[in-house]
């Protein structure tokens, strides 16, 4: 049974506000996000490879990086696509293509943004473990404020803070049933899913969870790139004077 981390890097960050370079790229200490996020996935020993979807005219870069910092366990860089879902898309078919040529019946995808670059190792393994066992696993955290869920035209709902979540990444499923859902969005002509939990739950399947880390954060927002660099420092700190 092969696991393989999809990581999709296809956009441009339009947020980020820093024109020309794609948040994935922006570098911290020297080293790329991106590069940040592949190392996660390539030191986690369950972890068999490593698709990636980019943006197209920046794969050659991406392949110099993923030179350069040894990353072995990539086997396809692929192009990203017009959406979130469609990039997530070509990752998973780049997947397939993995898992067939190793005669794999069985894999699992751990669905991971370009740029969550904070990850834990025990995350993932939770993942897996509860992924393995019920065919998928959403990393989530517990809300920290409370979350009002207004429908237009509808009366709006507070659920209690203790049933309250936030999704998070990765999201580990099965390979062939979260193909068989993205073909299907395809088909009804979806292409503006907001994650792989939300297709998946459209779809009709029932969804299991872990908690993650709050520390997992997105980059989006200059903001989310000055907090990146903070934890970074405060882990560097941790190692080297064990505080």
């Amino acid at each position: 049974m092969k696991n393989i981390a999809v990581i999709f890097a296809g956009g441009y960050g339009v947020r980020m506000q820093k024109p020309g370079m794609p948040k994935q790229f922006l570098e911290a200490n020297g080293k790329p996000v991106i590069i940040y996020t592949l190392e996660i996935f390539e030191h986690h020993p369950q972890i068999d490879a490593i698709c990636v979807s980019c943006i197209e005219s920046w794969i050659p870069n991406l392949e110099r990086l993923i030179q350069k910092y040894g990353i072995r366990k990539v086997v396809s860089v692929v192009p990203g696509g017009p959406t979130g879902q469609d990039s997530i898309y070509n990752g998973l078919c780049a997947a397939r293509q993995y898992a067939e040529a190793c005669k794999e019946t069985d894999a699992f995808v751990l669905i991971h943004d370009g740029v969550r670059p904070l990850e834990l190792p025990e995350t993932i393994s939770a993942n897996l473990q509860i992924a393995h066992e019920h065919g998928n696993c959403i990393t989530c955290v517990p809300a920290t404020e409370t979350i009002v869920i207004a429908p237009q035209g509808g009366q709006p709902y507070v659920p209690g803070r203790n049933e309250s979540f936030l999704a998070r990444a990765p999201q580990t499923f099965r390979l062939f049933d979260i193909l068989a859902a993205q073909t299907q969005a395809r088909k009804d002509g979806r292409h503006d899913y907001i994650d792989s939990s939300t297709l998946m739950h459209h779809y009709g399947h029932r969804l299991y969870s872990c908690i993650g880390s709050y520390e997992n954060i997105k980059i989006t927002t200059p903001t989310d790139f000055f907090i990146f660099r903070a934890i970074l420092k405060m882990r560097e700190d941790q190692q080297a004077y064990g505080i």
